[in-house]
């Protein structure tokens, strides 16, 4: 069984390939992909050979962690059923070409315990799902606060605002150096770091991914204060100890997010609670995968792009 996926051969090269899929056993399933998205954040880091070292690296490689697709085939033991929607979080079954995250193919082979159910109606928001889960794992735990300052306007930053609303917080104010991305239909407010005078803020999420910012971060903090790193860095971060020390600043690094906490938004998404909407902005046929690639990683416009599989069946 073949498959035609996105393969990063190096950095800054990228190509539609046919790649040999690993035999699916009793507990797999395979999945027929119809769309993919892109993440400007850390498969961006792939396609400019600046992501650290990480478990899996190294090239060729099929990137990918935010699919969507319906079950083609499942094993006896896989506990679901063809014709099922089902959103995938990256797969494994390339033989030699490593899947890191694996999820940017028109087919996949994958345990069937790996993806999550989704209902027909959320369609191709599902891409979205893995950053909400981030999201919702950042915030949800019995010390985490929700932020009153997220740095950041693209797609995991109005996530986690939108979280803090559900969850009935105050408004939070959203950092966004880059004019294009300030425009804002939600209930919180969009401003440029240099037009904010606040020093008090109790709870910051960073998600620009941005090394340098720790000290002006701090700078913010009440007394107290949290600093979560949502984002994902290229290079060692740093800070100057006296203000920190100063604030008794903490700081906390936001993990991945687990199987509950995908099941949890889902169930959000599909009640109409969390809404996805407007965060898709871009989309593009696999065909033309390399250009797309390019727009979501250099377009200030591009919140999500979307890959769809579906002629490739």
């Amino acid at each position: 069984m073949q498959t035609t996926a996105v393969v990063l051969e190096g950095p800054g090269k990228l190509a539609l390939k046919t790649l040999e899929l690993s035999p699916p056993g009793d507990e797999d399933i395979v999945v027929d992909i119809d769309w993919s998205g892109i993440s400007t954040g850390t498969e961006r880091l792939l396609w400019s050979g600046r992501m650290p070292h990480f478990p899996g690296m190294g090239y060729p490689l099929v990137p990918g962690y935010e699919s969507v697709g319906r079950v083609a085939a499942a094993g006896a033991a896989s506990g679901l059923e063809v014709g099922t929607r089902v959103f995938v979080p990256g797969a494994r079954c390339f033989g030699d070409v490593r899947g890191l995250f694996g999820g940017a193919a028109a087919r996949v082979v994958v345990p069937g315990s790996r993806v999550q159910p989704i209902d027909d109606r959320v369609g191709e928001r599902g891409v979205l799902l893995a950053l909400a889960a981030t999201a919702y794992h950042a915030t949800s735990s019995s010390t985490a606060s929700q932020p009153d300052l997220i740095v950041g306007h693209g797609v995991l930053g109005r996530l986690f605002a939108r979280l803090a609303l559900l969850e009935g917080a105050e408004p939070p104010v959203v950092w966004e150096r880059n004019p294009e991305r300030r425009h804002n239909t939600d209930p919180y407010t969009v401003i440029s770091p240099e037009d904010d005078p606040r020093r008090d803020y109790h709870t910051i999420v960073d998600v620009s991914g941005d090394p340098s910012i720790l000290d002006s971060l701090i700078a913010r903090l009440a007394p107290g204060g949290e600093i979560v790193l949502a984002g994902f860095y290229d290079q060692p971060l740093s800070f100057a100890f006296p203000p920190a020390f100063m604030r008794e600043a903490r700081l906390r690094v936001a993990a991945q997010w687990q199987e509950g906490d995908l099941a949890v938004v889902t169930d959000l998404v599909e009640a109409g609670q969390l809404y996805l909407d407007d965060l898709i902005t871009h989309r593009s046929l696999a065909s033309e995968a390399d250009a797309a690639y390019r727009t979501a990683f250099n377009d200030p416009s591009c919140l999500k792009m979307v890959i769809d599989w579906r002629n490739f069946r």
